[in-house]
């Protein structure tokens, strides 16, 4: 009995020995496999990188501001009575807006100019006595000094007819009109926006380390969607501040703007020129993968593998960029003309992946593009 237990146990130990064996054979085979595995290419486009001369020019953000602009309101309180103008209208400095109900100081100024001409009576009278020496000095001094407060008191209720005549203070494009007949305004209250419109500024800010390279003078062109082409302007003033937060500068641009388009609060791209122009390698933005640590692009090549074969790979290359025209974007440094640039495909890519080239479909490439949507 015993030593069939002992033949037993070796036989269950035989047979465990060799299922190991079997699977070590096993996992050894397939990391060997795993070693010698080649993941399949990813299709890709590509285009060859050529050299080309961009003129040198600085985008930026602007904003449209009008060289006048103003909310007209009321100075004194009131109630309107008539309305001379329409909403959008252009109007010239001076014009008549809005008349504000002054019945009660016409009826003051009446008071007041009776009260005037009758000091001015007093006045001559005792002049005449004073001459005679029939009164004294000091009662014609009196009444000199209430003929002039007659003509003082008449002055400032005209000052506030005057002022309850609202008008433009300059010419102008009107806005939307924000009273009615019959309301009460109080002083201060927004009657109707007045902008201004020829010329207009166009303020954008600039890096500090850009605006050594531009002066009052240089020519500016302004794009916004939905407008053709507009007139160039020119730079009129340079911030002498730099902004500590952001480290840029404001500058101010002005465009004659004679049709008119160019409006207030507008969100327009500014381009500056800055010299003369330099050489660039133009790519198609799809081309340039961009990251925290830097930008960088794929190149196609002849990769050797770990197995010494040779196959169509890709070599990361971190290049430094400049501005951007239409589709493309300019690469300072970093590629040389000539070399093969994966154009779409560039997220699933990693350095030496192999890489299948199918050009039958290419991205946008376009220095001046035109959707069909725009």
């Amino acid at each position: 009995m015993k030593k069939r237990m002992i033949l037993m146990l070796i036989g269950v130990a035989v047979f465990i020995a060799a299922l190991g064996l079997v699977k070590a054979r096993q996992i050894q085979s397939a990391s060997a496999q795993g070693a010698s595995f080649q993941p399949p290419p990813e299709a890709v486009t590509t285009v060859v990188a050529r050299q080309e001369v961009w003129p040198a020019t600085l985008r930026a953000i602007g904003t449209v501001v009008a060289a006048q602009g103003v909310t007209v309101s009321a100075d004194l309180p009131g109630i309107v009575e008539r309305i001379t103008f329409q909403s959008g209208r252009t109007v010239r400095a001076g014009e008549v807006l809005v008349q504000l109900d002054t019945s009660q100081e016409r009826a003051q100024l009446a008071a007041a100019e009776s009260q005037r001409d009758l000091a001015r009576l007093s006045l001559d009278r005792i002049r005449g006595l004073s001459d005679q020496g029939i009164i004294s000095r000091a009662d014609y001094d009196r009444a000199a000094a209430e003929a002039r407060q007659g003509e003082a008191r008449v002055g400032e209720i005209r000052a506030t007819i005057e002022r309850k005549i609202i008008r433009a203070p300059f010419s102008g494009v009107l806005g939307i009109r924000k009273v009615n007949l019959g309301q009460y305004l109080a002083g201060g209250d927004p009657i109707v926006s007045l902008q201004s419109l020829r010329p207009v500024y166009v303020n954008f800010s600039v890096p500090q380390q850009a605006v050594g390279r531009l002066l009052p003078g240089t020519e500016v062109l302004v794009t916004a969607e939905g407008l053709p082409a507009l007139e160039p302007g020119r730079i009129t003033a340079i911030d002498a501040i730099v902004d500590e937060a952001t480290r840029n500068v404001q500058v101010q641009a002005t465009f004659a703007n004679r049709d008119g388009r160019l409006h207030p609060g507008m969100f327009v791209e500014a381009q500056a020129s800055q010299g003369e122009s330099t050489p660039v390698v133009a790519l198609p933005a799809s081309a340039i993968s961009y990251a925290p640590y830097g930008d960088s692009v794929f190149i196609v090549e002849n990769v050797k593998g770990p197995d010494g074969k040779p196959y169509r790979g890709v070599r990361q290359q971190f290049v430094k960029l400049g501005g951007a025209r239409g589709d493309q974007v300019a690469v300072v440094s970093g590629i040389k003309p000539g070399e093969e640039v994966v154009s779409s495909g560039v997220f699933k890519l990693r350095n030496g992946a192999a890489v299948q080239v199918n050009n039958k479909v290419q991205p946008a490439n376009s220095a001046a593009p035109r959707p069909e949507d725009s």
